[in-house]
C-alpha cells in the first residue's frame, strides 16, 4: 500500500508537529492506543486546544451540530 503523506498534509487540519504528522495510519494508531481522537476530526478552533479526549470530542461535536 501506498502512503498518500503529502496529500494527507494537505488536508490535515491537526496543527501540531509530530513525526506521524501526514502519516493518518500511524496518527490514527497512536491516539487509539491512548483512548483518544486524532486531531483532524476536530473542528479548527477547537483542535487547538490538543485535548484529544473523547469526552473532548464529544463535547465540540455537540456543540457544532
Amino acid at each position: 500500500m501506498e502512503c498518500k503523506k503529502e496529500k494527507n498534509l494537505n488536508d490535515c487540519a491537526c496543527s501540531y508537529s509530530c513525526s506521524k504528522r501526514g502519516i493518518c495510519c500511524d496518527c490514527v494508531t497512536f491516539h487509539r492506543k491512548r483512548g483518544e481522537i486524532p486531531g483532524c476530526f476536530f473542528p479548527l478552533e477547537d483542535e487547538k486546544t490538543y485535548d484529544r479526549s473523547v469526552e473532548n470530542f464529544i463535547k465540540f461535536y455537540n456543540k457544532s451540530h
